[in-house]
């Protein structure tokens, strides 16, 4: 990370979310500076973070030097996958040239976004955190991440990359099946996506991306009454009551 005249202000948290981002800008090489939100203490609800993020879920991100066709204002962005598609756009890097091999990644990028991530994210809630000990929400969750593993396995038997080539796609997926533990997973069970994960984890943009903020976050960060809560316990009206 280089923050030196900063092209982009990088709203983060150590989470599968936020280190798709940071892998993104870690192989891209742009210059970015990192502004931790930390979601345990609830400062993803502050005013100004929400007004970048309405949603208050990190990533976010502001380009401080947008294309001419979007005006001289800094570009905000929330959404992970949206973030992905922009940057891989502006710079014209790890997205398919090819315009039906450009659609494969899209696809891959929103089987992320809309299975992977979810169904990963509920697998660790009912693993890890839950309070309650609910043996079917675990089953059903663990065994839906495991199907899904599956389908990127099938999909890398005779491939390198999801997209043949190193796709923001990969980078999308990496940071869910960096927790396969968490989700109950043995990845040995899936010999080509064990290949692909491990190919991946060698790069040393992906190693940067999983070290950024090292320290950050620790393994007791979401046990107190509070930060459970905060992340946990939200409804439209919490911030009223």
């Amino acid at each position: 990370m280089n923050s030196e005249k900063a092209e982009i202000e990088f709203y983060y948290w150590p989470t599968p979310n936020g280190w798709k981002v940071a892998i993104m800008l870690e192989e891209l090489g742009v210059r970015y500076e990192l502004r931790p939100i930390n979601i345990a203490a609830g400062e993803q609800y502050d005013e100004i973070f929400a007004g970048l993020s309405p949603n208050n879920k990190i990533p976010a991100l502001r380009d401080l030097s947008p294309d001419a066709s979007l005006g001289k204002a800094p570009m905000g962005l929330f959404e992970s996958g949206a973030i992905l598609e922009y940057l891989a756009g502006k710079y014209d890097r790890f997205i398919p040239t090819d315009s039906r091999k450009r659609w494969e990644c899209i696809q891959w990028l929103f089987w992320q976004v809309g299975g992977l991530g979810p169904m990963g994210g509920q697998a660790h809630h009912f693993r890890r955190y839950a309070d309650e000990d609910i043996e079917y929400a675990k089953s059903r969750y663990t065994r839906e991440c495991h199907r899904l593993y599956g389908v990127l396995n099938r999909r890398l038997q005779d491939r390198t990359y999801l997209c043949d080539e190193y796709t923001i796609a990969d980078m999308a997926c990496l940071p869910w099946i960096y927790r396969h533990e968490w989700q109950g997973i043995a990845l040995h069970e899936f010999p080509a996506l064990m290949d692909w994960y491990r190919l991946l984890m060698s790069r040393d943009a992906v190693k940067r991306a999983f070290a950024l903020g090292e320290g950050l976050r620790k393994e007791n960060d979401f046990s107190s009454v509070k930060a459970r809560g905060v992340l946990f316990g939200q409804t439209e009206t919490s911030d009223k009551e």
